[in-house]
């Protein structure tokens, strides 16, 4: 490509000269279009749809066509300083991936008064068919422009795959689905939720809650529900205290949060009498799906223990691992995080970092190498841990992060949601069932990611195995037999 453009201007211009631009149609322009534009009718975005359409494959949009005429007469002939008046089209042939596109404009006309221009205009295939026809007029430049070529910036797409979570779903086809109550499905998102993890085999869902209002979201967002049993309760309180009733009888495996506040669900589950106690503490364990970050990541404890003490927080420690363990990822590297990566006796949590890796050198917390305290930075960065000069099995390379409260763990799911376009699925550990909750913003896949962390977790081992995982298991052979806690 030339490393300048430069203009024709009116007076240098004859009838009968042309220039062309040539390009490939690529899946990528498409999605450029679509997103510049607005315009994501599925003929161009979705291949299931296309396939049934008239053309039976994705075809480009008829304006992409039609903007590179619009970029042979800016960038060519004309050229800079050339201003658009009108122009027609007719779009012939539709436009596939793959086509070889050449854009020609050809001088028609010339108006020398008004120093305008006439240009015929065609678009065609690499098999010389004409796919777009029409007619451009322009004000033609009547001064000289020869400037540098503007790089353009490179653009990626960051894809909404989420591959962390598209393979625990995938992990959990096949096993029976879990038998799960959807406590106050009263909202869009979570009724939605419920039933595209139904639809998909991973649980069986049965709705808890005012069956008015259930069936009024299902009216207003079409969900079909005929299928679903619903029990019936009047407000959220009761649906939560019915759907604890109903794993206490054996009549559900799950849970499910809906259209509720954490602490409301939470309040039945701990109750003394009527609630799922266990004799380990409950925490909420988030798996992250990071663009870009090579692995899974695991937080904990982000939305059930406010200011967790040592013993609670050795509860939380196994949960996280024994979560990790059951999705078929093997031996965790756990990263117990503070504000710095030393001992002081003024930062509670390095004093119960340092504790914890004690209590797993001697066998109280098992399945893990544990490390801390750690700072966030050298907990998943090999280069900070370098540049502090700590030597450590896990520094670098977490895979589960223990924060030391409620609030700092909050806070960073919150910033990797926001800032970084993580998706965040999780679950409640240490009752006598799992409890899939997720955030209200959490989307369809991260839903369906949390579902199947439930799947796995109450089937057992034997659906985490079934696939070629060795992709997963990324870092097994870089941790000892014998596993110990510390650096």
């Amino acid at each position: 490509m030339d490393s300048y453009i430069e203009n024709k201007t009116f007076d240098e211009i004859d009838i009968g000269d042309t220039a062309s631009v040539e390009q490939m149609l690529t899946q990528k322009d498409i999605q450029l279009f679509a997103v510049m534009s607005g315009d994501v009718n599925p003929a161009h975005l979705d291949e299931e749809y296309a396939r049934s359409d008239m053309f039976h494959e994705i075809i480009a949009h008829g304006m992409w066509g039609g903007s590179l005429i619009s970029t042979v007469l800016g960038t060519r002939l004309p050229g800079p300083g050339t201003i658009y008046l009108g122009q027609t089209f007719r779009f012939l042939k539709p436009v596939a991936i793959g086509d070889m596109i050449t854009a020609r404009v050809t001088v028609k006309e010339k108006d020398e008064k008004r120093k305008r221009l006439i240009l015929t205009c065609v678009c065609l295939n690499q098999n010389g068919k004409e796919v777009i026809t029409g007619e451009a007029e322009v004000i033609a430049p009547t001064k000289k422009v020869k400037r540098k070529r503007i790089r353009l910036p490179e653009i990626e797409f960051i894809k909404e795959e989420c591959p962390h979570h598209h393979r625990a779903i995938c992990m959990a086809e096949g096993a029976q689905p879990l038998k799960t109550a959807i406590v106050h499905p009263a909202d869009a998102l979570s009724l939605k939720g419920a039933v595209e993890a139904a639809e998909v085999g991973l649980i069986e869902a049965v709705l808890v809650g005012p069956e008015d209002k259930i069936r009024k979201v299902a009216d207003e967002e079409n969900i079909d529900i005929s299928s679903y049993e619903i029990v019936p309760t009047p407000h959220s309180h009761a649906a939560a205290e019915m759907a604890v009733r109903m794993v206490r009888e054996g009549r559900v495996e799950a849970l499910m949060k809906g259209k509720l506040h954490t602490d409301e669900l939470m309040r039945a589950v701990v109750d003394k009498e009527k609630g799922l106690r266990t004799g380990r503490r409950m925490s909420h364990i988030s798996m992250i799906d990071i663009p870009k970050f090579p692995r899974p990541l695991f937080v904990t404890d982000a939305a059930i223990n406010i200011n967790p003490n040592l013993s609670a927080k050795a509860d939380i420690v196994q949960n996280a691992i024994d979560l990790f363990a059951a999705i078929g990822l093997g031996t965790p590297r756990v990263a117990l995080i503070s504000a710095v990566e030393t001992v002081n006796q003024d930062i509670p949590s390095t004093l119960d970092a340092t504790a914890l890796c004690k209590m797993a050198e001697r066998g109280q917390i098992t399945g893990a190498l544990l490390d801390g305290p750690l700072a966030f930075d050298n907990a998943l960065s090999e280069e900070a841990a370098a540049i502090k000069g700590i030597r450590s099995q896990v520094a670098g390379r977490a895979d589960i992060l223990v924060m030391p409260d409620l609030e700092s763990g909050n806070v960073l799911l919150k910033q990797l949601v926001l800032l970084s376009g993580a998706q965040m699925a999780g679950i409640v550990m240490g009752a006598q069932a799992p409890i899939i909750l997720t955030s209200r913003s959490s989307g369809a896949i991260a839903r369906k990611a949390s579902c199947a962390l439930a799947v796995l977790l109450v089937r057992g081992h034997d659906y985490a195995k079934k696939g070629d995982n060795s992709d997963m298991e990324y870092h097994q052979e870089a941790i000892p037999k014998t596993v110990k806690g510390g650096r």
